[in-house]
């Protein structure tokens, strides 16, 4: 599996009748982080300066395709599809050399819900497992029999390959690579001024724990919080933690937990259960490195405590999602 990371330049392909919310939810993911820090610029470009909308917008001012390469994600928001003419491609030959040009450059490529299919065109998801909209599974395997189409998952990442299910699953797609990039709490703070659920595919739990105990009004434990989220390999004193939200250890025990119901320590150790579970699920990083990374002591200590969780080791678990 290889690691892939998003630069700095999101490079959004506008294709002919692309539907609004494909393109405009994982566009406002990327600029909501570039607001608040991710070092992310947006580039739209297309064939045509000049490209109309699904839904009858016309959008103006696109810039040429342009040359790209490693650090760069390009981002291709679905398309409605239409029957092709006889001898054509469901998406221009331009449009695929240019895919597949980015491709061999090193780009990375995401895809969201019909725009899987100009991967699929260009031969991109050849032997690699992909999603798309529920109602083009079957479609999609009939036309790239190479490709390992998935069922009932809003993402999947396979290497430098990113394909999402329909709609509002481009706004989830969005987040995880921004969480790949740019770690959790920034993808927390992301999609709290979104106002959406951090979610994970299908055989995660929907709501993660970086917005899961986020639901209340104490300024003091929200620093805390942050705090822990954006060094998950950091141990901390409970004392060092009290000093952060200006309290003495006792009130921020009790603090903590009257406003999320479980203590601190609890806290951290499922945010770090939860990111080990996403670098398990995205990345080859050995168990050694996934442990040390997510801050338990060692190894075996993370073993236990994933075994505990989900009652099975994470070896398990990484060849579930293989």
């Amino acid at each position: 599996m290889e690691r892939v990371t998003v630069g700095g330049r999101v490079v959004v392909l506008v294709l002919p009748e692309v539907n609004l919310l494909d393109l405009g939810g994982p566009v406002q993911v990327f600029d909501a982080a570039a607001t608040l820090g991710a070092g992310l610029g947006l580039q739209f470009v297309a064939e045509a300066e000049r490209v109309r909308s699904a839904q009858g917008l016309a959008l103006a001012g696109i810039a040429p395709l342009p040359p790209v390469g490693p650090g760069d994600l390009v981002l291709v928001p679905g398309p409605r599809l239409r029957e092709p003419d006889p001898g054509q491609g469901l998406v221009s030959e331009p449009v695929v050399e240019w895919l597949r040009a980015a491709y061999d450059c090193g780009a990375r490529i995401a895809a969201v819900c019909t725009g899987a299919v100009a991967l699929g065109e260009a031969g991109l998801l050849d032997g690699r497992r992909c999603t798309t909209h529920w109602a083009l599974t079957e479609h999609m395997r009939r036309r790239y029999p190479a490709a390992r189409v998935q069922d009932g998952v809003l993402y999947v990442h396979d290497g430098p390959i990113s394909t999402s299910a329909g709609i509002s699953a481009g706004v989830d797609l969005a987040l995880s690579l921004i969480e790949r990039d740019h770690g959790p709490a920034l993808t927390a703070a992301v999609a709290r001024e979104l106002v959406v659920y951090l979610r994970r595919d299908g055989s995660h739990t929907q709501i993660s724990p970086f917005l899961r105990f986020r639901d209340h009004l104490h300024q003091g434990v929200h620093r805390v919080q942050d705090h822990i989220a954006a060094r998950l390999d950091t141990p901390y004193t409970l004392a060092e933690l009290a000093a952060v939200a200006h309290l003495s250890p006792r009130g921020l025990s009790r603090a903590f937990t009257t406003a999320t119901g479980i203590t601190p320590l609890a806290y951290q150790q499922r945010l770090r259960l939860e990111h080990a579970e996403t670098l398990l699920a995205e990345t080859d990083l050995t168990i050694e490195t996934v442990a040390a990374r997510c801050g338990f002591r060692d190894a075996r200590q993370f073993r236990r405590l994933y075994s505990a969780r989900h009652g099975k080791p994470p070896s398990a678990a990484r060849a579930a999602s293989s």
